[in-house]
């Protein structure tokens, strides 16, 4: 009988939006966790708007980008969609994403977006 699986996750980012001067950030270059476990993506931002959305996304070896999950920034509580929820920190521009639980099927590249309000 084969033991747990073993999973990745790659992590870049991408800005949505006007050219105005807002980066992405994502230090870990690469995750990697248990079937079962418990894994956790960090996501750092910079930008002066007040009003702004985050997401995240996956994109399997399949290829094709998957939808997770969105924070609204004047939202003070976390999202959460499923086994996924975020930690959102607004003073400190940074947005965790969570993965509880993890399948096989999480293993992918994962994306943190930004998009202003417009």
């Amino acid at each position: 009988m084969a033991g747990p699986g073993l999973l990745w996750a790659a992590v870049v980012s991408i800005y949505l939006g006007p050219s105005v001067a807002q980066t992405v950030t994502q230090p870990q270059p690469q995750e990697s966790v248990q079937e079962t476990g418990t894994v956790t993506l960090d996501c750092t931002y910079s930008t002066s708007e007040s009003g702004y959305y985050l997401f995240w996304y996956k994109q399997p070896p399949s290829g094709e980008m998957v939808f997770i999950i969105r924070q609204n920034a004047y939202e003070q509580q976390n999202a959460t969609n499923d086994r996924y929820s975020v930690n959102f920190q607004k003073e400190a521009k940074s947005f965790s994403l969570k993965i509880s639980d993890s399948q096989l099927e999480d293993a992918a590249m994962y994306f943190c977006a930004y998009s202003g309000a417009q």
